[in-house]
């Protein structure tokens, strides 16, 4: 704890007002006090009213991420128990823990922090320089917490590898934290079973997030033939394999994603019905489409086609891209199963885009339902980065 104090100026400070986490470089008028970059904190709005305390750093255009609302709490192992503790209590009551992220950042009031469960092994993924400093003892405090339930952990990755720690001043920084083990984890989700690889997979190792839309398009693939489009380790398409699909193929660009789908698929006996493609999605699409392919569901799991407001214009021309392309792969009255991971693209510009697709190619859509990331990913309301998945299935039918 430093004996900074940061004045917001007037009027600004909305989102933070709002329930968010962040303070942004220009909403700051002063900073009273010394303090090194990654010391605490506290925020004061412009009229000397306390705001609670966060981590500072001028590295970052998020100036301070928020620990805490209350002016007089000490940020200290006490409270990094709390934290932890309540973050575990609310998985143990809304998903299946086998494997499930636990730990989520902002929305789990621990900015820049993500931590992953694969069966016995934790994954630990640290993005901001404050919550860098305390990542050791929240990880005591979480193994201390499993065991309490009866669940030990034989080994921890870190995968804080990702660029955006750059813009944080921080280095890249990936390997075991302790002894070594298998990075290649076997895991069980939905009845499916996968080998993750935390090391060199993408990320943490793999999607959690879309866990129950995984589960939900079960009900779709019975004797089905089934696409999946951007399969990355082929989990949407053995999910469908899994709930009886006659004929299912997986498309991803990467290699080493399809190598890892098809042991996938041999390690849940689906070898003979679940076969995987080695192609570019946007080139393989209207390809099928010329060879007269149809299929009773399409599935879209896209990566992220913007990280950036400044490209989200082409990113929805992406989107609308692809999703035309599906759509006229569906059957008359099969499905499409579609999705952003990206939270520029908001749900409004999602759905305007789907819409638009649709009608280009003369196609009626109903919608089967809606859906977000799964409940271990939970979206803190006003912190609009942790709302960033959407999920649709679609009934698409011919205009007549």
């Amino acid at each position: 704890m430093s004996d900074a104090v940061i004045t917001l100026k007037k009027g600004e400070g909305r989102a933070l007002k709002a329930g968010g986490m962040w303070i942004y470089d220009n909403e700051i008028a002063q900073v009273r006090g010394s303090f090194a970059n990654g010391d605490l904190v506290q925020v004061e709005d412009f009229d000397g009213y306390g705001m609670g305390r966060g981590f500072m750093n001028t590295h970052s255009k998020i100036r301070v991420r928020m620990m805490t609302r209350n002016p007089q709490q000490q940020v200290n192992r006490e409270f990094l128990r709390m934290r932890v503790r309540d973050a575990w209590t609310y998985r143990k009551q809304t998903v299946d823990t086998d494997s499930c992220r636990l730990i989520f950042g902002e929305a789990d009031f621990l900015p820049g922090l993500v931590m992953d469960k694969f069966s016995d092994v934790l994954v630990v993924q640290s993005l901001a320089l404050g919550i860098d400093r305390m990542k050791e003892v929240l990880l005591q405090e979480l193994k201390e917490a499993l065991a309490e339930d009866g669940i030990s952990i034989r080994g921890v990755y870190e995968r804080s590898d990702a660029k955006v720690r750059l813009q944080e001043g921080m280095e890249l920084q990936k390997g075991f934290l302790g002894a070594a083990f298998d990075p290649q984890v076997e895991i069980r989700e939905n009845g499916v079973r996968y080998l993750v690889d935390v090391a060199e997979g993408q990320k943490t190792g793999f999607f959690l997030d879309q866990k129950y839309n995984r589960l939900a398009i079960q009900k779709l693939c019975k004797n089905a033939r089934v696409l999946d489009c951007f399969t990355h380790t082929g989990s949407f398409a053995l999910n469908a394999g899994l709930a009886g699909a006659r004929e299912v193929l997986g498309v991803d660009a990467s290699l080493l994603g399809v190598q890892q789908a098809e042991k996938n698929a041999k390690l849940n006996g689906l070898s003979d019905r679940v076969h995987f493609l080695c192609a570019d999605v946007f080139d393989l699409l209207p390809k099928l489409e010329e060879q007269g392919e149809q299929y009773d569901l399409v599935i879209l799991d896209p990566p992220a086609f913007t990280k950036s407001r400044s490209s989200v214009k082409n990113a929805a021309k992406g989107y609308r891209e692809i999703n035309l392309r599906a759509m006229k792969l569906v059957r008359d009255g099969g499905y499409l199963a579609t999705c952003s991971c990206s939270h520029f693209m908001t749900y409004e510009l999602f759905t305007q885009t789907i819409h638009q697709a649709a009608r280009n190619v003369h196609k009626r859509l109903r919608q089967v339902e809606y859906r977000t990331q799964a409940p271990d990913h939970p979206i803190l309301w006003a912190a609009e980065e942790s709302y960033y998945l959407k999920f649709y299935i679609f009934q698409v039918c011919e205009e007549k």
